[in-house]
């Protein structure tokens, strides 16, 4: 099973930018679907973004047009650019990978928290 290595977690300002990476132990381009989950304090694991094999990206509505996933095959990485943070995305954010659809992840890292101050 892949193995997923979150970093780039951190405090940051309102207004500010963070940009997560997720290493994998295996080529990403045998993956059929990677992304981001991210659970905030009291509430459930919820998907942010994700992206399969093809390209094809999703976005959850309250990080559409902030947020951008993105993998690089080269380098067995996942990344998450976060732009416009509002206090509301702080939670600890983890990668995940699916065989199918990540919906439904079979993989996870240990998580990376980020912090959004007001």
């Amino acid at each position: 099973q892949v193995r997923l290595v979150e970093s780039g977690g951190g405090l940051v300002q309102a207004g500010g930018s963070l940009r997560l990476s997720c290493a994998a132990s295996e080529r990403i381009n045998t993956i059929a679907a990677m992304g981001w989950y991210r659970r905030a304090p009291g509430k459930q694991r919820v998907l942010v973004a994700g992206v399969s094999r093809a390209g094809i990206q999703t976005y959850a509505d309250s990080v559409k047009g902030r947020f951008t996933i993105s993998r690089d095959n080269s380098k067995n990485t996942l990344y998450l650019a976060m732009n416009s943070l509002k206090p509301e995305d702080t939670a600890v954010y983890y990668c995940a990978a699916g065989p199918i659809h990540i919906s439904i992840p079979t993989a996870w890292g240990q998580g990376t928290q980020v912090t959004v101050s007001s």
